[in-house]
């Protein structure tokens, strides 16, 4: 049946309530069933749908920092029963109303933030609007549920710089991380290099205090066992034994050395006299 009321009776929908009125004047509203009405003296002239309805508003504004950005606003209301009267007859576009006040309040609250701080206080923008918007239309007969800012955009280039900052900052820490890794390993080669070395100039040692051990008990030995002999001509053979064996230790390497038999004699000697000269300054 069509809203002009070509019968006496009418239908109301679940959810939506009738404006009923009397040659003109405002009569009563008609709740969801069936209704007789006498028409054309009395006619349903409009239908009110009490559910929840959702407005999109996108605001273009400008931040503290002289940054214009675009917020997108999702404001959920719907019409309260007992203000029905009100919603139909005070209000000519109440989605134009909303949207103004939407633009009021987003239009004060930005301006006073930063690009950065305005993408954190996203919900304390919304809850601005809501706050506003609540007080407003309830004495229009109009519920607002909730307010949400769906999206902050700011112009396109503005967005190519931040993610460029974004990413140099990234790459500085990464830089950082890869130097102090560096560093470590560095400083953990060298650490290894001084203990291999501690160790090598340790063993050389213990060979050294090994070989003169040797050459003692070699010398005792032989001074005990021959008669006659003295500990000098015992070191004297040993010296001459270790002499060949340097000679042909270098012969195997294809080296050319002048070889002159008073080169052991002077080697006993500067060998003495070095010992000598370290028991006097001690």
């Amino acid at each position: 049946m069509s809203d002009s009321g070509c019968f006496c009776f009418q239908c109301v929908r679940q959810q939506e309530v009738g404006v009923v009125e009397d040659l003109g004047q405002f009569k009563t509203l008609l709740n969801p069933g069936l209704h007789c009405i006498l028409w054309p003296v009395t006619n349903i002239v409009g239908r009110l749908s009490l559910r929840i309805q959702q407005l999109d508003v996108i605001c273009e504004t400008k931040t503290k920092d002289n940054v214009f950005v675009q917020v997108a606003v999702a404001v959920q209301y719907r019409i309260l029963l007992d203000g029905a009267y009100d919603a139909y007859y005070r209000l000519s576009d109440p989605r134009g109303q909303i949207q103004s006040y939407v633009f009021d309040v987003i239009r004060s609250t930005v301006p006073k933030m930063e690009l950065d701080e305005a993408f954190a206080s996203k919900a304390d923008i919304a809850e601005a609007t809501l706050s506003q918007l609540q007080d407003v239309m309830k004495d229009y007969g109009y519920e607002i549920l909730t307010t949400l800012v769906t999206d902050l955009a700011p112009d396109s280039r503005v967005k190519a710089s931040m993610n460029e900052i974004n990413a140099s900052k990234r790459l500085k820490e990464a830089a950082s991380h890869k130097a102090e890794a560096d560093k470590i390993r560095q400083v953990k080669a060298a650490e290894a290099e001084a203990e291999a070395r501690y160790l090598s100039g340790l063993g050389v040692a213990r060979q050294r205090k090994a070989i003169v051990q040797g050459l003692q008990a070699s010398v005792s030995e032989f001074s005990d066992e021959v008669d006659g002999a003295k500990p000098k001509d015992v070191m004297d053979i040993l010296l001459l034994s270790q002499y060949f064996d340097t000679l042909s230790t270098v012969g195997a390497n294809s080296l050319i050395l002048e070889h002159d038999p008073q080169t052991v004699a002077n080697l006993q000697q500067q060998v003495g006299k070095s010992f000598l000269q370290q028991g006097l300054s001690a």
